[in-house]
């Protein structure tokens, strides 16, 4: 423990990213919101990893020594260029940060990260802490359920926690739960083992929402023997299908103290209940015909998912597949979209409130993918595009955006890609999607509460993108192989590999 201080000092570092390998679009530096310092105190109070750590750390009178946050929303590959500048930033900050010494690590990650030339990059951020503070301190990470937890990364930490929600509702509880482990490292002179046992599938669908799919069912056996006192911590991650790197999987991850049965069985056993619900896991899909044909009939609200194009997974949000294809159908029902496309939202802020354009929506990113659709459009509304988060409250950052109208369609038109798995960017232009007949939403699922619970049926919207469900159609070349659903007749025997540390 650190002598110049007398309350146990713990270093608190964050960064996070998810990326989609086939977005042709790479992110930068840029994409990160960095906070230094006390600047990550606006973290407190929020629904987020750290907003969860720090009243636990507080309680059990340990100091937080704030390092840096990174930030970055789901995007493409991260640059090289980005990444060198990212890497050196965060470390330095480390580096700085540790200086007086520390007796812990709290390291919020996200786990899907990917880089030009880095493919591991949590790996290596974590391997350099390590190097920085030494091998007797301990390190505690919590990850998303969509990470990638790898082989490097395992090797540096001495716990882990993971969220058991999907769509994601407990960022702060996680944090919680990730600073209790490391409390508990500090304060009970407990000696953690991990067993990993990796499970070779990749999956998608309903069945993974955590309320009411049988992915839910085996999250809820981890939370029980977290509860019970059996495991330190448990987690099932079923990783980003979109983030193809070496080690992409599904795993289970179960830490004890130091009882290295129990945790190698409960693993084994998680993931042998795993394996046979590959098949529910994965997405059910219906065409954009047939979806329209159904939705003409319905007298009820619905929602076209187009999870191909969902930017929090990392595509690009520039999809105009389902709006041409309603107008190429002759939909006339009330119609809210999205979309981004920087040169439609500044001629619509060129133009003005009121005025009537001509322009192109779409195909302004991923270009192979969609081709831009003319439209003449009325400018309804103008804004900055800011906007927080319905369950975290964190800031959102659209730039400049435009509400158009045209025909039976509304269409909010964001200058930047950004996340979109909530209405907060709808409410925050003006709109209310319960006044519409039919709503894109790009993002796979959301909170029950925002559609679901009053849409008469959300359609899952089969076409192309580079977030698609449709895991074979997407390309992997880098994730090892066989694996399911990109090959046939994949074996599986659990395995449980066990990592401890000696501190």
């Amino acid at each position: 423990m650190s002598d110049t201080v007398s309350k146990p000092r713990i270093l608190i570092v964050e960064c996070m990213q998810e990326i989609s390998s086939f977005n042709p679009v790479p992110s930068e530096y840029t994409n990160f919101r960095i906070d230094r310092g006390e600047e990550m105190l606006s973290q407190e109070g929020l629904n987020t990893a750290l907003g969860g750590a720090l009243p636990v750390l507080r309680r059990a009178e340990m100091e937080p020594v704030f390092a840096i946050s990174a930030r970055a929303g789901s995007a493409g590959l991260l640059s090289a260029a980005g990444w060198k500048q990212l890497a050196e930033e965060v470390l330095d900050a480390v580096s700085t940060a540790a200086q007086g010494g520390v007796d812990g690590v709290y390291f919020s990650l996200h786990g899907a990260m990917g880089a030009d030339g880095e493919l591991d990059p949590e790996g290596y951020l974590l391997q350099e802490t390590r190097r920085i503070v030494g091998e007797q301190t301990p390190i505690v990470i919590s990850l998303d359920l969509h990470g990638i937890l790898t082989d490097r990364m395992l090797r540096q930490v001495d716990g882990l926690a993971t969220y058991h929600t999907y769509p994601h509702v407990d960022f702060a509880d996680t944090g919680r739960r990730g600073a209790e482990f490391l409390v508990r490292i500090l304060s009970d002179n407990v000696r953690p083992v991990i067993a990993r046992v990796v499970i070779p599938a990749l999956v998608r669908g309903d069945e993974l929402i955590t309320r009411t799919g049988c992915y839910g069912d085996l999250i809820r056996e981890a939370q029980r023997i977290e509860r019970d006192g059996t495991a330190l911590a448990a987690g099932i991650m079923i990783g980003n299908p979109f983030t193809d790197v070496p080690e992409l999987c599904c795993q289970v991850l179960v830490a004890t103290d130091g009882q290295e049965a129990t945790a190698r069985a409960e693993a084994v056993r998680l993931a042998e209940e795993f394996w046979p619900m590959r098949h529910r896991m994965q997405g059910k899909f219906i065409s954009l015909g047939r979806a329209i044909a159904q939705a003409e009939t319905i007298e009820g609200q619905v929602v076209f998912t187009d999870a191909p194009d969902a930017t929090s997974s990392g595509a690009t949000g520039d999809s105009n597949i389902i709006i041409e294809g309603l107008r190429k159908a002759g939909y006339r029902k009330r119609v809210l979209a999205q979309i981004v496309d920087p040169a439609a939202a500044a001629a619509a802020h060129g133009a003005g409130v009121g005025a009537e354009i001509d322009v192109t929506l779409g195909g302004a990113l991923d270009t192979k993918r969609f081709t831009p659709m003319p439209v003449t459009a009325r400018v309804k509304l103008l804004s900055d595009g800011q906007s927080r988060l319905e369950t975290m409250k964190l800031p959102l950052d659209a730039g400049p955006t435009a509400v158009l109208t045209f025909d039976n369609f509304t269409v909010v038109v964001f200058s930047k890609t950004l996340s979109l798995f909530d209405r907060a960017m709808y409410y925050s232009n003006g709109i209310d999607p319960k006044d519409f007949d039919l709503i894109v939403v790009k993002s796979p699922h959301t909170e029950y509460r925002m559609y679901d619970a009053w849409v008469e049926k959300n359609f899952n919207i089969d076409i192309p993108g580079s977030t698609s469900a449709n895991l074979p159609t997407l390309g992997h070349t880098i994730c090892a192989r066989p694996i399911f659903p990109l090959d046939e007749g994949v074996e599986f025997t659990p395995r449980a590999v066990v990592y401890r540390r000696s501190n």
